[in-house]
């Protein structure tokens, strides 16, 4: 008789523990960031209790009234300046994707010109505008345009040969395709650009622009040099006066700082705005 051997089943082993990722460690990556925090730290500590800076000074004409009017011309004219070189750099960028030769060429001869030449030669050269040429059409040129009427041109001019490049480029971003079914349906050409092409541009077009923005911004500060009363030129007028320099170039500095950061924050949200539907908009 045959004998029947049973296995007993064998007891069921523990799971393993799962197991457990450890970052690796980047002492040097701490130490660094431990050291820029010490160096900012002791900078911050120096400017603060540095009386050189005269802080006091600084409050006392943070908000004087000749500080506030320079600070609303300096908006004013960043704001107009803005628009009408946008309006003419529009132009200008239409002008150069043109299929007419001599469009194509004045709009490139005219950003070259004005991109080659510095800004303030421009500005000296619109404020001398009497001596070269004394009568136009007729009119007597001098002292026909003052110093803000002179910012204006000068300014204007200038930031149109930028905006022209940054409103073509976002135009180049628009896909072909979306310009040939508009061409499918009957679409004229204004009407293309205004309805199709430069809605979906403007994903392109925003963020340099709201640089070119901030850049023009400060950039007023440079018709100070023919006495537009702006922010840095009222700022200058009193420490002509006082003889407190630096805490008045305090003042003309932490008002940029101040405007250009709220320019930022906007800039983030104009961003935000035409980028939605995108994978970019957060």
């Amino acid at each position: 008789m045959s004998a029947t051997l049973v296995k007993s089943p064998s007891p069921a082993l523990p799971a393993d523990p799962p197991l457990r990722i450890v970052p690796a460690r980047r002492v040097g990556q701490g130490t660094a960031a431990a050291l820029v925090l010490v160096l900012l730290g002791l900078g911050l500590v120096s400017v603060v209790r540095n009386k050189a800076f005269q802080w006091d000074v600084v409050a006392e004409y943070f908000t004087s009234a000749s500080v506030l009017r320079g600070l609303g011309l300096t908006l004013w004219l960043t704001a107009l300046v803005m628009v009408l070189g946008f309006v003419l750099g529009t132009l200008l960028a239409v002008f150069r994707l043109s299929a007419n030769p001599v469009l194509r060429a004045v709009s490139w001869g005219y950003v070259w010109f004005f991109r080659s030449t510095p800004i303030l030669v421009q500005l000296l050269f619109w404020f001398n505008i009497g001596a070269l040429y004394p009568q136009i059409l007729g009119v007597n040129t001098v002292n026909l345009l003052g110093p803000v009427s002179v910012a204006v041109i000068g300014l204007t001019l200038h930031e149109a040969a930028y905006a022209a490049e940054v409103v073509r480029g976002g135009i180049l971003s628009v896909d072909r395709g979306q310009i040939e079914a508009a061409e499918s349906l009957g679409l004229g050409r204004w009407r293309r650009l205004s309805r199709i092409v430069l809605p979906q541009a403007m994903r392109a077009i925003v963020p340099p622009a709201g640089n070119m923005l901030i850049g023009t911004l400060k950039g007023t500060s440079i018709v100070s040099v023919i006495a537009v009363q702006d922010l840095l030129y009222s700022t200058q007028l009193v420490y002509h006066r006082t003889y407190e320099i630096i805490p008045l170039l305090l003042v003309a500095t932490l008002w940029y700082v101040a405007v250009t950061s709220v320019l930022g924050v906007g800039q983030y949200y104009v961003e935000r705005h035409y980028a939605r539907g995108t994978a970019g908009a957060r």
